[in-house]
């Protein structure tokens, strides 16, 4: 799947994202977009999946506008060493995910 890291996620993240083509907000030229217009411009290029850390972006938009999976990664912190070790229910849950839905991955 095509997954993109918001620009809150540390970029060494996508290293650890097994055999996704992964890449991140800045990479792409996104950066500095608000979550609508970004949210949009994921859509166009034609992500599947974007993972943050932003937990207020369900309050932010109407997350079933955009057909894209939205997953936050829900650590007490979130540096990489916490969020890697989300991955694996990441790659447990994703084939269950839907496309205009909003999924959080927390921290045991």
């Amino acid at each position: 799947m095509k997954v993109l890291l918001d620009e809150c996620v540390p970029r060494k993240l996508k290293h650890h994202f097994g055999n996704h083509e992964v890449s991140t907000v800045p990479i792409e030229g996104l950066a500095g977009l608000k979550n609508g217009q970004l949210l949009a411009s994921i859509v166009d290029l034609e992500f599947q999946v974007f993972v943050t850390v932003d937990k207020n972006i369900l309050f932010q938009q109407n997350i079933g506008l955009y057909p894209v999976i939205i997953v936050v990664l829900d650590a007490q912190r979130s540096i990489i060493d916490r969020l890697i070790t989300l991955l694996d229910k990441f790659e447990e849950q994703l084939p269950g995910f839907e496309p205009g839905n909003l999924y959080i991955i927390k921290e045991e």
